[in-house]
């Protein structure tokens, strides 16, 4: 893994969050983008080398709307970028971490992505993700 890329927040509505995060970091929201494939609509903050990204849940079965309800808002994921993702999900396989998809997926900012289960995490929610090429 070479760095975090971002920290993952779920909000309720980003209409909301936005302003309080541009306010908060002193710094416009760079970009947003619906991942349909994932039910979701992001926002991106960057602050120096660090990334916060938004998250809204598109639909009431949505992993975010449902985390929300069970949770609240708050921190969802830490997700590290990682030189080869495919390289990394199988170390990670064979170390005995469970992934929530036998390969990568398209997700925000250009990015493949994959998930590792919180439950091999003490509960955190671990993203990895790559530059798609």
């Amino acid at each position: 893994m070479k760095k975090v890329e971002h920290i993952g927040i779920a909000v309720r509505d980003l209409a909301v969050s936005i302003p309080l995060f541009e306010a908060l970091l002193d710094t416009q929201c760079y970009k947003t983008e619906a991942v349909d494939t994932e039910k979701v609509t992001t926002a991106f903050f960057k602050k120096g080398e660090t990334k916060i990204e938004l998250l809204q849940g598109q639909e009431p079965d949505s992993v975010i709307t449902r985390f929300i309800e069970k949770k609240g808002e708050g921190m969802h994921h830490i997700a590290f970028e990682v030189a080869d993702i495919h390289a990394e999900m199988k170390r990670l396989a064979d170390a005995g971490f469970t992934l929530l998809s036998d390969r990568p997926k398209p997700g925000a900012d250009n990015k493949l992505i994959c998930f590792l289960h919180p439950k091999d995490t003490h509960s955190m929610l671990i993203e990895l993700c790559m530059e798609k090429p």
